[in-house]
């Protein structure tokens, strides 16, 4: 039975390392097709190794383009990071302020009766 909890804890142990090496090759992957700045041979040559050689390319690909490769992801987060906060902005509407002196002014021109006027106002406060 002990050698039952050994092998057991092996398999977790090294199916922990497999995992973590698939996402760290499929990172690699993507960042490389990605990069604007990288060539198509260039591209082709990397994915070449990591076929042929899959530990030792993942490793030179992360010493040797490790830097960029943060540059990039951190980028993207912030083009991310701005577009939903302008997404935001837009949906968020205007300030219920804006929408009451709006409504005042359609009020004053007589294109809105009073009773829409306190509508809209109570819609804009609520």
């Amino acid at each position: 039975m002990l050698s039952g909890f050994w092998d057991f804890l092996w398999l977790i142990i090294w199916s922990f390392f497999l995992i973590s090496y698939l996402m760290v090759l499929f990172q690699i992957i993507i960042d490389m097709f990605l990069d604007n700045e990288l060539g198509g041979f260039a591209k082709a040559l990397w994915t070449i190794a990591l076929l042929v050689l899959p530990m030792l390319t993942a490793l030179a690909y992360i010493l040797f383009r490790g830097g960029g490769m943060a540059r990039r992801r951190r980028e993207d987060a912030r083009r991310s990071s701005e577009g939903a906060e302008s997404y935001i902005r837009t949906v968020a509407g205007r300030s219920p302020a804006t929408e009451i002196a709006e409504a005042n002014a359609l009020l004053r021109d007589g294109t809105i009766s009073e009773a829409e006027f306190l509508r809209i106002k109570a819609k804009a406060l609520a």
